[in-house]
């Protein structure tokens, strides 16, 4: 068993969930954050973290944490993390090749006696039927004997300043009841809100998969309410208010359900359900409403510019905001993209502002060109996408082609009066 004065971590992918951990074990340990992105590691190497998640201080005043991108800088390490994005394909099936790869790179350094313990979102049985059998045969050592494994799945919120990472619950587990006892105890070193023991690393595993695919369902149902209430003339988020004066009524609110975790991950758990002959109905009838809200709100926005008397296919549209959540630059599957894709089927010019996001990501994702605040002006159409703080200062009535310019609030926090429709 690895002493604990002798623990050395090296963090695997430096996105929203490896640098705040990296970060926060450094300050009890020894710990190497290593990316393949040459310049996410310089500019970690400058105090800049492109994520927000962490600020300079933090980054700039561990004497402990170092980043790099070379491997034979973390041969030395005993604990390897690994906590590389796994994303879903074209067919929205998982695509595993990220963590494959990262598996495969970490098996050819590991020694006897090392622990390799993942935090990315799997399905149920995932880390022990994909993840071991390659470390096993990269490095030729023999599992529970020679190396052992864990899996803390990740619960980062990006962009929440107030539940972070030691702050929230963190749920662990290990390959034998000594080694999740020793992972359960590392993680318990810095997580204050405290840890809970999984009795199995494929518990664990679930664990992560019901979280995210339990909120989407939710969000599906309010989601279907809208669709509902619309066809009634009732204003969603009115009924919501009232129906919430009850003291069991879970209070979700419709939106656009992208990112990197509710909108991917009850993928993996219907995938893996389907494999073993279950046909997940909820899970994947929640999915399809979730993705038809895009195409819902652009159909509601044509209805009302034609009430209004504007010419369509002549019309100009701007959307506030290009993230998939409020106040965090990641647009990684970002379903405000739906709404752009449906205004430029019907010929309509689409201005897109966002000073969250990197526009050079962009551009590289989406082929769209962010405007700066200064160049908006004279629009049919404005919606408001994602609330970030950023946008409290922008004059939407002054944006506004007309008196009978659309302003759309797919948030619902704008103030009624100014508003045409929302979500």
């Amino acid at each position: 068993m690895i002493r604990t004065s002798s623990i050395k971590i090296s963090i695997i992918g430096l996105g929203y969930v490896g640098l705040p951990l990296a970060v926060e074990f450094s300050k009890l340990y020894n710990v190497i954050g290593y990316d393949i992105d040459i310049d996410r590691i310089n500019s970690l190497n400058d105090g800049v973290d492109v994520t927000n998640e962490v600020d300079f201080y933090n980054l700039s005043k561990s004497k402990n944490l170092t980043f790099t991108s070379d491997l034979n800088k973390i041969i030395d390490s005993n604990i390897y993390i690994i906590t590389v994005p796994t994303p879903v394909d074209i067919n929205k099936k998982p695509d595993l090749s990220i963590l494959q790869n990262a598996t495969r790179m970490v098996a050819k350094i590991i020694k006897k006696g090392d622990i390799i313990v993942y935090e990315s979102t799997v399905y149920p049985g995932c880390t022990e039927e994909i993840c071991v059998p390659i470390l096993e045969n990269f490095s030729l050592l023999k599992y529970n004997i020679d190396f052992f494994c864990g899996y803390s799945p990740e619960r980062i919120n990006p962009g929440d300043k107030v539940n972070t990472l030691t702050k929230i619950k963190k749920v662990t587990s290990g390959s034998t009841k000594e080694i999740a006892i020793f992972i359960d105890d590392l993680y318990s070193s810095i997580i204050i809100a405290g840890t809970h023991l999984a009795p199995s690393i494929k518990v664990a595993e679930a664990s992560k998969a019901i979280e995210n695919a339990q909120r989407d369902v939710n969000i599906s149902f309010v989601n279907e309410l809208a669709l509902i209430f619309d066809k009634m003339d009732i204003d969603t988020n009115d009924v919501l208010a009232a129906a919430s004066t009850k003291w069991n009524f879970l209070n979700f609110k419709p939106g656009l359900v992208g990112g990197h975790c509710i909108g991917v991950d009850p993928y993996y758990l219907a995938s893996k359900s389907v494999e073993l002959g279950y046909s997940p109905n909820v899970i994947l009838s929640g999915r399809k409403v979730n993705e038809s809200m895009g195409k819902f709100i652009v159909e509601k926005c044509i209805k009302l510019l034609i009430n209004n008397n504007f010419q369509i296919n002549k019309s100009r549209a701007l959307i506030l905001g290009i993230t998939f959540k409020e106040n965090c630059p990641d647009i990684r599957n970002t379903r405000v993209i739906d709404i752009y894709r449906e205004l430029i089927k019907l010929d309509i010019q689409v201005d897109f502002h966002d000073p969250i996001a990197n526009p050079k990501n962009v551009y590289d994702e989406y082929k769209i060109s962010l405007l700066t605040k200064e160049k908006l002006t004279n629009y049919d159409l404005i919606i408001y996408a994602v609330s970030h703080q950023d946008f409290l200062n922008i004059d939407l009535l002054n944006l506004k082609s007309s008196e009978k310019a659309i302003i759309y609030d797919v948030k619902g926090v704008l103030p009624i009066e100014i508003v045409n429709a929302r979500l």
